[in-house]
Formats: structure tokens, C-alpha cells, sequence
């Protein structure tokens, strides 16, 4: 009896190791799969100013998806880098693409294309009247981008006398910010207030990055700590008489 006991008991020892590295392999292969895959999908930059609070704050720590300026649409958060800007990364919100007319208020509402937009990351209190904008008509290929807070950023509307009426080329795009990482925020909220006028940027891969590596760590830990766990309850199962024959 004791020795088809022991035979079990190595059997089952043999499949709990198995399985623990098998959980150890994989627990790698997502744990750094998924900064790997957050590294090429991703980069991180930190906002110098308070021109997009309450959104992102002075010193927050963002992670903008490397995306084409041609996938930019309405309402999302960019980095881009422009000569005429100072040729320094900048963080701005797209109010208005290539074709689009954009003003100033309506009703203390910004209107694009003739529609009054609903701005809810505006500062609670601030109106979006609390910067005029002449009608201007974007041109093609071009963004028309606004800090959320209006009253002391500088953005479009302060470059309207330049070529391009203030405006950006898709070109100079390098990234459209999805989350808030220091402090930790999470990540930003799609703007629903310019769907009327057309889609908008559907969420990048961010959340799946960060499964992969939270799934990731949880394997290799659990499969590490299998082993001694595994042991120490073998030992609790084995009979004393065993245990005494033993000695």
C-alpha cells in the first residue's frame, strides 16, 4: 500500500512540477510580451503645463499610441512637434480636422461645422467662450487644436495670424495620449461630444498590454511557488508510520 502511495504521490508530483513550469514559460512570455508589445506600441511623455487640466496636469506622465496623423480624429488628445510651435513636444486636443469650420461661441458653446459641441473635460466653471475664435475653415490635412483649458493655453488661436490659420499638419503627429500613468489616472475617456459630426478614435491596445503583464506576473509567481507549497503538503500527508520507518 505504501508503495503504490508513494508511486501516486510521485506521480502527482511530477504533473504538479509540469504544470508549474508550464505556468512559469508562459507567465514569462506574457509578463515580457507585454512591455515589449506596450514599448513599440507606445511613449511616454511628461506635460510641461497646466494647458489641458483638468485632462492632464502640469508634470503628468502620459502614454501616447505611436499612431499615423492620418488616423487622428475629433476630440482626441495628440503630441506633436511643430517648428512654428517651438519644435518642442506639445499636448493639445483636436477640436477640428481637414474640411471642418470651427468658431467661437454659440450659445457659450465652440461649434464645428455649424454644430455646438459638448465639451464635459472643460475646468467645471469655465465656458468655452472664454476664448473667441473667428470662423475658420481647416484646411485639408491640417488640425485645428485647443487646450482644455482655454483661458491660458497656447494653442491654435494663438498662432491664427501664421499660414494655415493656426492649424497643425497630421504630419507633425507623433502620438495620440491614451492614459495618464503618474499620476496614476488611468486611462482618458473618449469624448463623446463630436460623434454627431463623424466616428471617433476607438481605445488603443493599452488595456490588453496591461492584462498581458498582470497575467503574466500572476503565472509566474503561482507556477514558483507551486514547487515549495506542493512539498510541504506532501510531507503533511505522509503517515507517521512512514515516516518512523523511514528513520
Amino acid at each position: 500500500m505504501s508503495r503504490t502511495t508513494d508511486r501516486t504521490g510521485e506521480g502527482h508530483g511530477r504533473l504538479g512540477s509540469t504544470l508549474s513550469g508550464l505556468a512559469v514559460a508562459l507567465g514569462c512570455v506574457l509578463f515580457l510580451g507585454g512591455f515589449v508589445w506596450g514599448a513599440i506600441v507606445y511613449q511616454p511623455y511628461t506635460v510641461p503645463t497646466e494647458s489641458m487640466t483638468p485632462t492632464i496636469g502640469a508634470g503628468d506622465r502620459v502614454l501616447a499610441q505611436r499612431v499615423d496623423g492620418g488616423d487622428v480624429e475629433r476630440g482626441d488628445v495628440v503630441v506633436f512637434k511643430e517648428q512654428a510651435w517651438g519644435d518642442m513636444p506639445m499636448v493639445k486636443r483636436v477640436v477640428a480636422v481637414g474640411g471642418d469650420t470651427v468658431a467661437c461661441c454659440t450659445d457659450d458653446k465652440l461649434t464645428v461645422n455649424g454644430k455646438k459641441i459638448d465639451e464635459p473635460y472643460l475646468p467645471k466653471g469655465q465656458a468655452a467662450e472664454s476664448k473667441k475664435i473667428p470662423t475658420i475653415k481647416v484646411p485639408d490635412g491640417r488640425l485645428f487644436v485647443l487646450g482644455d483649458e482655454r483661458s491660458g493655453s497656447l494653442d491654435s488661436t494663438a498662432h491664427l495670424t501664421e499660414a494655415g490659420s493656426g492649424t497643425v499638419p497630421r504630419s507633425a503627429v507623433k502620438g495620440r495620449v491614451d492614459a495618464v500613468v503618474w499620476p496614476m489616472d488611468g486611462i482618458l475617456a473618449r469624448p463623446t461630444g463630436f460623434e454627431a459630426l463623424g466616428g471617433i478614435s476607438s481605445p488603443g491596445p493599452l488595456r490588453l498590454v496591461v492584462a498581458a503583464v498582470v497575467a503574466g506576473a500572476v503565472l509566474v509567481l503561482g507556477g514558483a511557488a507551486y514547487g515549495p507549497i506542493a512539498k510541504r503538503a506532501g510531507r503533511r500527508g505522509r503517515p507517521r508510520t512512514e515516516l518512523a520507518g523511514a528513520r
